[in-house]
């Protein structure tokens, strides 16, 4: 039996700008945390490191996709190595003011400029897109790299955090500021699968934003990825409720190991059934699995729960980035994806923010309704943007997209 993981990786230079990839991509998943762990062990105020860490969070959300369709324009490599040596730059400032006792509000600002961090995964799947458009490869690398991203979100925090608190504060940032210079370095060396830059580029300033599908799907991630910031405050709040504060991490190791094991069996699928209507049955499988979370009532429990949970995760973001290489000009692909990443990001500081406070004012397991919520308005904003969606996906060969 062919393994079509195996497969993908045929193509010169796959190997190469993918592991370069996984490199890069390590800080997004450590960067937070790490900040959030360094300012709480130096100045002991979980507000001011939340509020930091929220600042680089949101900076990202609003940098990343001005720095993606720079990248449009101008080619990967042009904008790649001076934004990540500016996000560097800042992330070593954020260090060196911690160290130092600066004012508050040199942290602030040093957070905000590191969100000009390039998104890494945009450009990996920018790639793998050139390589194999309109192909059932490029479905199972796109399955490739959710699952990569799994892997990385499972492992990044607990690196962070382990070494902020096992080494010194500053140890979690300066190891991610590190994996993401050493990174971009060695994904910016592998230039033959860079994808090429289109002249008409340069005279279309308009953003992929404004395309009513592409709004349809960012607002859906918003949606979703309130759940999972929903999810990650909500899990230790119950836990230490529960007298096991630790065991935190093995229900979100449950909840990351769901979503690895469907995006390793959904990327091996080629399944014949519209991408819109795919998306449809992620999402409502999605917002059902948050109905058992209402009724959890230990670690365990909330374990097998969030496991089920995550199995709707990947399938997800398959969907939609396979949705967006359909739906925006293969000019501006780099944009379009970082705007998929950016409504993730939204929905988790919203997740985040919305399920503290109902911790903090109606106990730990209150948390959860917010999932709920979510859950039933990325069903309902799906549900409504059928058609729009399947309009606006291009005519591709049957073998990958079947006419609709």
């Amino acid at each position: 039996m062919r393994n079509p993981y195996s497969e993908i990786f045929k193509a010169p230079g796959a190997k190469a700008f993918s592991a370069a990839g996984f490199v890069a991509r390590l800080p997004m998943s450590m960067v937070t945390l790490g900040i959030v762990t360094m300012l709480s062990e130096t100045h002991g105020e979980y507000w001011l490191a939340g509020a930091v860490a929220a600042a680089f969070a949101l900076s990202s959300a609003v940098i990343a996709p001005q720095v993606a369709r720079l990248i449009d324009r101008y080619g990967q490599v042009r904008i790649l190595l001076p934004s990540a040596a500016l996000a560097v730059a800042a992330l070593s400032g954020l260090m060196l003011a911690t160290r130092y006792g600066a004012p508050n509000w040199v942290l602030f600002a040093f957070a905000i400029a590191a969100g000009v961090t390039p998104i890494m995964g945009a450009m990996v799947r920018a790639r793998w897109t050139e390589i194999y458009r309109d192909t059932p490869q490029l479905h199972t690398a796109f399955a490739f790299e959710s699952i990569v991203d799994e892997v990385i979100f499972m492992a990044g925090p607990i690196v962070a955090i382990g070494l902020s608190v096992g080494f010194f504060p500053e140890a979690g940032p300066l190891v991610a500021t590190v994996l993401l210079a050493l990174g971009s370095l060695l994904f910016a060396a592998q230039r033959s699968t860079e994808p090429p830059v289109h002249a008409q580029d340069r005279s279309d300033g308009k953003s992929v934003i404004w395309l009513g599908p592409v709004q349809i799907l960012v607002l859906t991630l918003i949606a979703i990825g309130a759940i999972f910031g929903t999810a990650e405050v909500t899990a230790v709040a119950f836990a230490e409720a529960q007298g096991n504060k630790a065991s935190a991490g093995f229900a979100l190791s449950a909840y990351a190991a769901g979503s690895l094991i469907s995006g390793l069996v959904f990327g091996a699928m080629k399944l014949k059934m519209p991408l819109a209507r795919q998306l449809l049955i992620a999402i409502a499988l999605a917002a059902l699995t948050t109905l058992p979370l209402m009724a959890v009532d230990n670690v365990t429990m909330l374990s097998v729960v969030l496991f089920l949970a995550g199995v709707a995760v990947s399938p997800t973001i398959i969907l939609t980035m396979a949705l967006v290489e359909k739906i925006v000009p293969s000019t501006k692909l780099t944009e379009g994806m970082t705007w998929a990443v950016t409504g993730i990001s939204i929905g988790m500081a919203a997740g985040s923010s919305a399920s503290g406070w109902m911790i903090d004012n109606l106990g730990p397991n209150s948390g959860f309704m917010v999932s709920l919520v979510a859950g039933f308005i990325a069903l309902v904003i799906t549900f409504l943007g059928q058609r729009p969606l399947r309009q606006s996906v291009r005519m591709a060969p049957a073998i990958t997209q079947p006419a609709e």
